[in-house]
């Protein structure tokens, strides 16, 4: 088994953060994204869709994307449980999850992609370039901050993004908050409780991952 992945991006960084949090160890293969690794036939054969996070298992077979991934980790060992406890909790989970992806790391990739000058042309992830456009970073960086803005408001009424437990939800929106934050795309000093949360997900030793 092994991981094809790149330490520097955000979505490797949701599974190896998951894979602390169950203590299960994969071997990686970093695939350099800065170099285009992924657009070469070598890793295109691997996967088409040329983005890492993929998992290829001990005999061959391949799952590609970040929750995909996680959820075969989450029916491989269930505990500590990352997708909720009972069917409501799973619930929960799975709307939160959604959320933090696509408001959150969507919106946020939309922002970095669309005004970045090294992605001139690599606009959207794939083998397939595609041209920047302005007018969706300026909309990408507006619907990340007024996601945040909601959350803070959630996490005024529960210690974590799905409720009263840590969850796969707040292994996306952490990192959907430091590539944001750290890319500049989105400044979120001004809430506090996300700022709260954000400080006690950051100390769990699996956050380093």
């Amino acid at each position: 088994m092994k991981l094809y992945e790149f330490a520097l991006a955000p979505n490797p960084r949701r599974v190896r953060v998951f894979l602390a949090e169950k203590g299960i160890t994969v071997p990686m293969v970093q695939i350099n994204l800065r170099e285009q690794e992924q657009l070469k036939p070598d890793f295109l054969a691997i996967n088409p869709f040329a983005t890492v996070p993929v998992l290829e298992l001990d005999d061959g077979r391949r799952i590609a994307e970040t929750i995909a991934i996680c959820r075969y980790f989450e029916a491989t060992k269930p505990e500590p449980r990352l997708f909720g406890h009972d069917p409501y909790e799973m619930g929960a989970v799975e709307e939160w999850q959604r959320h933090c992806e696509l408001e959150g790391m969507a919106a946020i990739a939309d922002g970095f992609r669309n005004s970045t000058p090294g992605m001139k042309g690599r606009a959207v992830t794939g083998q397939h370039g595609y041209e920047q456009i302005a007018d969706l970073a300026e909309r990408g960086k507006a619907r990340a901050t007024r996601f945040f803005e909601l959350l803070d408001g959630r996490l005024a009424k529960h210690p974590f993004v799905a409720g009263d437990r840590y969850s796969v939800a707040d292994i996306t929106a952490l990192i959907a908050h430091d590539f944001g934050t750290r890319t500049k795309v989105i400044s979120l000093d001004h809430l506090a409780n996300v700022k709260r949360w954000h400080e006690a997900v950051s100390a769990r030793p699996s956050a380093k991952a």
